[in-house]
């Protein structure tokens, strides 16, 4: 795990077997105040710097501990008075949706490292669309949903599906004109919807329409075909981890999905049952063929007998398998 000092340029890695912590990120431009960072299929991060006034985004290369620029997001993403930035979404194709402060928004294609302006939201009124600190989710259907403002921190939020090329507007929620982009936060849940909370006792869900490419699911390559519960078990499989981290908030929230899910179908009742997993091999995202391996905890309480078995990740199951629980 990686951790950042808000106001300067210090940041550190987790041991977490051994509990011990290592200096990293060398060559930072500029301090992390504001900064989120998303993690790419090379298992690199990205930034966009929010503190110099200018476009210039980094790369984290984990294998020496550095940062390096990863060139110019062409438009300026970040607000110059408040330095915030919006959040920063990977896509199945690759390709990351960064937010911004200013109404314009830019692409990183992490695999020719290449940046690309995208479209400014829309205006309302005389009044400029951004995310100024915000949520944004991916989709099952690929597309990457955004909760905006009309100006830094102002009321009346408006939502938006970016497809890739375009952004088009979807249903708004109950507190939509009593809300501010920085209010809101995103969970992918297990069966694909996004969860929205705003700090109020009003809880939302999205459902997008259409589905999730067959591709982008998880596989299981191995599980033993009888559970007895209250134990533990391996599984492996690929892209276990899915093909992004879900969710994304500026700098301030996160709700990053990228681990695998085990749910449990009885057959009979068609009652479901998630168990606990734990000491994933991996936290990558798209991983591609690479044999990844999970450890789950199959629920004592369970319902006994014939069953299905999947691995969810960022809301998109696996083919079930048959599994015995006894």
């Amino acid at each position: 795990m990686m951790v950042a000092n808000c106001c300067t340029t210090e940041e550190a890695l987790l041991n977490a077997a051994l509990l011990t912590w290592t200096a990293t990120g060398t060559g930072k431009a500029d301090i992390n105040d504001e900064e989120g960072w998303t993690l790419l299929p090379s298992g690199e991060v990205l930034t966009v710097d929010a503190n110099n006034g200018n476009t210039n985004s980094e790369i984290y290369n984990p294998a020496n501990g550095s940062w390096s620029s990863a060139g110019s997001t062409i438009v300026q993403l970040t607000d110059p008075g408040s330095h915030e930035l919006g959040p920063a979404v990977l896509r199945p194709d690759g390709t990351v949706l960064y937010t911004g402060a200013t109404g314009h928004n830019a692409v990183f294609n992490s695999v020719t490292s290449t940046w690309s302006a995208a479209p400014d939201f829309p205006k309302v009124g005389l009044q400029q669309l951004d995310i100024a600190d915000g949520p944004a989710a991916l989709l099952p259907n690929g597309n990457v949903l955004c909760m905006t403002s009309p100006g830094v921190f102002n009321l009346g939020v408006h939502f938006f599906e970016w497809n890739g090329t375009s952004f088009t507007e979807v249903a708004k929620t109950p507190n939509s004109p009593s809300d501010t982009s920085f209010y809101g936060r995103m969970l992918v849940l297990p069966i694909g919807q996004i969860l929205l909370t705003d700090g109020s006792s009003d809880v939302e869900l999205y459902t997008s329409t259409g589905s999730a490419n067959p591709a982008w699911a998880p596989t299981i390559t191995h599980v033993s075909a009888t559970l007895t519960h209250g134990l533990t078990y391996a599984l492996k499989g690929t892209q276990l981890n899915g093909l992004s981290q879900g969710a994304a908030y500026g700098d301030d929230a996160q709700s990053a999905s990228n681990y695998p899910l085990v749910r449990i179908t009885n057959i009979a009742t068609g009652h479901v049952f998630y168990a606990r997993t734990h000491n994933h091999s991996s936290m990558g995202v798209a991983t591609g063929s690479l044999i990844v391996t999970t450890h789950f905890d199959v629920p004592a309480g369970i319902e006994l007998g014939a069953s299905h078995l999947e691995v969810v990740a960022n809301g998109i199951a696996s083919n079930p398998v048959s599994v015995l629980i006894i």
